[in-house]
């Protein structure tokens, strides 16, 4: 099973059984924070109590081991997992994740009770499934784990499909095999041994929750001066920035010249002392290519800048590779150019920053700012003719209204100029007749 998943971990491998407990966790490192054998897994709490396998990176670990120095705790190394391991056996499970600010995704065995637990990060950065292999429970970071395990039938979930059809991706908790599930973010999964001999598992229980801040932040909005809310927002970016780019083996970042990226690597910058390696890809396609501006980008903050042009032959090549990459169905094709910086980055660095999750946080989609008009055309207009517009549109492939856009653009007003006009008349042909 760790075999299986060793390009994830290439640095160093490690097992640990219980025989007569009945379970076993294989485990392969990816080498970022502490580089020495004291940091290598499985690894046992010092009280013996604990074993845990962990994918992942706790950002204020410095902070959670300088407490829990000072309450005498005594450490071996400096990893982080050893951190997180005595934040449990001194806390507790639930308080330590309440005080863990990081991405992970991790399998704690606790020998006093005898029970599992699988937890995951808030946001579900790091991955982790769970699955019936005939009587016995299996977990891991990838399915091609789960498959090596005798018993593991990977039967196809049609349920799955169904979702993928609608979401472009199988959401959790749900897996693309029958009894089979990913953990939820933000949960943790508590097993006993007697549950695993029933054959049933119990609800994860929420140690965070995404709807619950929402809500919170909705009923006590901040109400401050902009120019006090810019200054709180960089003081928080910067403080998570720099939380991020603790690392014992070199670091870089991905750089698309767009809002997010740029942010985190200007941050980054400004806390380096030495330029920071940013990684690019390009595309001959104008319309597509934003390698120009990443490099416009990386010349102002003078960052180490490293940006590769690929061809059309060179993204197919890819595709091949898609189900070996990803587990499960995926269908956003950015899975390719990903693949292609991840690889270009993999050459100088160990870790790289990136500007995932910018859009989202912090509404950049055209989408959010366009949906109240677009709702207001929608109700006032009648369905019919809605239905009609969505013929037109989507009766015109997407290259061909890009020709026609591109003569008038150039005597349109700026704010009126767009890219891959075409795709978006398509996009909006999906929800125009709803």
């Amino acid at each position: 099973m760790a075999d299986a998943v060793a390009h994830r971990g290439p640095d160093a491998s490690g097992s640990w059984k219980d025989t007569d407990a009945g379970i076993a966790f294989g485990h392969r490192r990816l080498s970022i924070i502490d580089l020495s054998p004291t940091g290598n897994q499985p690894m046992t709490s010092a009280d013996g109590r604990f074993v845990i396998a962990y994918n992942g990176e706790i950002y204020n670990f410095r902070e959670l081991r300088n407490e829990l120095e000072n309450a005498g705790t005594k450490f071996r190394g400096s990893s982080d997992t050893e951190a997180l391991l005595a934040a449990i056996s001194h806390w507790g499970l639930l308080p330590a994740l309440e005080r863990a600010n990081g991405m992970f995704a991790f399998a704690l065995w606790d020998r006093d009770t005898r029970t599992l637990h699988l937890a995951r990060d808030r946001l579900g950065q790091k991955p982790l499934y769970y699955a019936w292999a005939g009587r016995a429970l299996v977990f891991g970071s990838e399915l091609k784990a789960l498959r090596q395990f005798p018993g593991f039938e990977a039967t196809l979930n049609t349920d799955a499909l169904t979702l993928l059809l609608r979401h472009s991706a199988i959401p959790a908790p749900h897996a693309i095999y029958r009894d089979c599930w990913k953990l939820l973010p933000g949960t943790v999964l508590t097993v006993g041994s007697d549950q695993v001999d029933a054959r049933t598992l119990p609800s994860p229980r929420p140690y965070w929750s995404a709807t619950a801040a929402a809500k919170a932040g909705l009923a006590d909005p901040l109400d401050m001066p902009d120019h006090a809310a810019v200054e709180a927002l960089d003081h928080i970016l910067r403080d998570a920035v720099g939380a991020c780019t603790m690392s014992d083996v070199p670091l870089g970042a991905f750089l698309s010249g767009g809002i997010d990226s740029s942010t985190v690597v200007a941050l980054m910058q400004a806390q380096s002392n030495q330029s920071v390696k940013t990684f690019s890809i390009g595309f001959t396609e104008t319309d597509y290519n934003e390698a120009v501006a990443a490099a416009a980008v990386a010349d102002h903050l003078g960052t180490d800048h490293t940006e590769l042009y690929i061809t059309p032959a060179d993204a197919q090549a890819v595709i091949p590779k898609l189900p070996q990459i990803y587990d499960e169905p995926f269908a956003d094709s950015s899975q390719i150019p990903t693949y292609l910086v991840s690889q270009l980055a993999r050459q100088q660095v160990t870790v790289s920053l990136s500007g995932d999750g910018g859009d989202e946080t912090f509404g950049g989609y055209n989408r959010y700012a366009w949906a109240n008009n677009l709702k207001y055309g929608i109700d006032l207009a009648p369905l019919l003719l809605r239905r009609l517009a969505r013929r037109c549109m989507v009766g015109v492939a997407p290259r061909h209204w890009d020709t026609a856009y591109a003569t008038v653009a150039p005597v349109l007003p700026r704010r009126l100029r767009h890219k891959q006009v075409g795709d978006k008349l398509h996009k909006l042909a999906e929800i125009v007749d709803a």
